[in-house]
């Protein structure tokens, strides 16, 4: 099997109604640009609050790691 090295960049995605549905946000916009995403990782959730302490929006940080490839070699 040939070895392989994969990239992890970091995201940000909101939603005003759930974390799954932010964290989904930033998922799906990477696929616009990104092949080969492999893993996500939610390394943080907190929430964009308003005024009286209302949520206005829920945000989760998200890893996500990709194959990476060599343009030499792509």
């Amino acid at each position: 099997m040939a070895e392989s090295v994969y990239k992890i960049i970091e995201l940000v995605g909101t939603s005003t109604e759930s974390w799954e549905k932010a964290a989904e946000a930033a998922i799906k916009r990477a696929a616009k640009s990104l092949r080969d995403i492999r893993v996500a990782e939610i390394s943080q959730l907190d929430m964009h609050l308003g005024k009286n302490g209302k949520i206005e929006s829920y945000r989760a940080k998200v890893k996500l790691s990709f194959k990476f490839e060599d343009p030499l070699t792509a």
